[in-house]
């Protein structure tokens, strides 16, 4: 599967009863039935190790292009309009900040090693707590609750599988609890996020901005609201989109397709 196509329904298993494995690209398994799956007795693998650093590498650039207001600059410098560069124009800067990461998985604490180097105060609140080893090396306090997370963090960073529990996290309850100046930044899936409630959050100011690799559905209709305003920055779901990633990704689905067709271990099996 590349790009969650084709879709596994029941019609398509019933029309391969030969069907061994699905190996599916990337980490999210959100879009698959995995009791279907197994009723047929068919195995499934993914690819969840190999995107973690570069979705790391794309939460710190979403994270920095919308601090230092990327994109506004830019559309500045290159406006025809533009006659001078006004001397009040501002971003915030990362440094001494305090980023909240919600989700402290292989791809959250990348983002963690990467944000220490940037010197900033980091939190997270996850369903396990890391050990002390793993919280010393990234100066990473635990938050137990999320609400104390939302409350203190400058950046609000989700890095969460999509699951029941995970649909719609943050809310306009989660999002009234974050910092008038914050910033959050989605590189998860965008169901986790209630995007009404955030599209009237940033109008009304309730958080100053969002960066999201990620909106539901995707791409978003050409007239929706996320679009039209000027605190958000969208990419089209990037976090992976590299040569070499996109390729070993390849590679390790073939490994995972060879092994569950001759019997032997299957590489990253979804259990």
């Amino acid at each position: 599967m590349w790009y969650h196509k084709p879709v596994i329904n029941e019609e398509l298993l019933q029309s391969l009863p030969n069907l061994k494995i699905v190996a599916s690209s990337g980490v999210g398994i959100d879009h698959l039935d995995l009791k279907l799956l197994s009723s047929y007795g068919v195995k499934l693998s993914n690819t969840p190790f190999i995107v973690s650093t570069d979705t790391a590498d794309m939460g710190m650039a979403l994270m920095l292009a919308s601090s230092r207001r990327l994109v506004e600059g830019y559309q500045m410098a290159v406006s025809p309009d533009t006659e001078y560069f006004p001397a009040d124009w501002l971003g915030d800067e990362l440094s001494g900040a305090t980023l909240g990461i919600v989700g402290m998985g292989t791809i959250g604490y990348k983002v963690a090693e990467r944000a220490k180097a940037f010197e900033m105060k980091i939190l997270y609140h996850n369903r396990n707590q890391r050990n002390k080893e793993e919280e010393s090396a990234v100066g990473a306090i635990y938050c137990k609750k999320i609400d104390a997370l939302l409350q203190q963090s400058d950046f609000v960073l989700l890095s969460v599988n999509l699951t029941p529990q995970t649909h719609k996290l943050i809310g306009k309850r989660e999002l009234e609890l974050m910092k008038p100046t914050a910033t959050l930044i989605n590189i998860s899936r965008g169901l986790v996020v209630d995007q009404d409630a955030l599209v009237e959050a940033l109008q009304n100011k309730v958080i100053k901005a969002a960066a999201l690799d990620v909106t539901y559905p995707e791409p978003l209709p050409r007239d929706h609201p996320l679009l039209k305003l000027k605190n958000v920055i969208i990419t089209p779901h990037i976090g992976s989109a590299t040569k070499k990633t996109r390729r070993l990704m390849m590679e390790n689905m073939i490994e995972s397709i060879q092994a569950g067709l001759t019997g032997l271990p299957i590489p990253n099996e979804v259990l």
